[in-house]
């Protein structure tokens, strides 16, 4: 069985958990407070040096982390990670928008919003994070008016930009613009072994 570490609150703790419970894989979950400094701890930093959440330890002990690496390794074999070769290689590439492109903007305006104090200073890069945002946002719509899911069928490419996209607003971030990406939210939604985030 594996064990997965994680805070809550984070959407990339969120997508290994959200395809687990596709696969209907039994795990277990370890909450693992970010806030409270306990990925810092001498234990954590046994598992996994650079101290951050999600982590997937497997029964032999050995320790997978970065959320997308995690999606690789547990789709293997299935259908969330398409033997294609151009549909995995689109895969990939909206896995790497993910992290390059949506989540450094998207994810920390909701974590600056929803998670620091009215008076942080951090909270002067929101107009610069929602600009940020909203082009990625208008580069998945385009890409949604063309096809129902961002590689073909489901697959971890929408685990990934379902995980920050479905709580936006709570960074600041408008979705009634954007039909197509509202649309495929719902899809996402839909599908069998969906659980919700919180």
């Amino acid at each position: 069985m594996y064990t997965l570490y994680g805070f809550s609150g984070s959407g990339n703790c969120y997508k290994p958990k959200l395809l687990l419970t596709h696969l209907g894989e039994a795990f277990n979950w370890v909450e693992v407070d970010t806030r409270k400094g306990e990925t810092r701890t001498p234990e954590y930093l046994a598992l996994n040096a650079n101290g951050k959440v999600p982590l997937l330890k497997l029964d032999d002990g050995r320790c997978l982390a970065e959320s997308n690496a995690i999606l690789c390794y547990l789709a293997e074999g299935t259908t969330y990670l398409p033997q294609d070769r151009w549909q995995r290689a689109q895969t990939m590439q909206w896995l790497f928008f993910e992290q390059n492109n949506h989540e450094p903007s998207i994810a920390e305006a909701r974590h600056i919003s929803k998670f620091l104090p009215a008076d942080n200073p951090r909270r002067a890069h929101l107009p610069r994070l929602h600009e940020r945002g909203y082009t990625a946002l208008g580069v998945m719509e385009k890409h949604l008016a063309k096809q129902p899911f961002f590689s073909g069928n489901y697959s971890i490419a929408d685990i990934a930009l379902y995980a920050y996209t479905h709580v936006a607003n709570e960074g600041g971030f408008d979705l009634r613009g954007y039909p197509m990406v509202r649309a495929w939210l719902a899809r996402v939604r839909a599908q069998p072994g969906h659980t919700p985030m919180h």
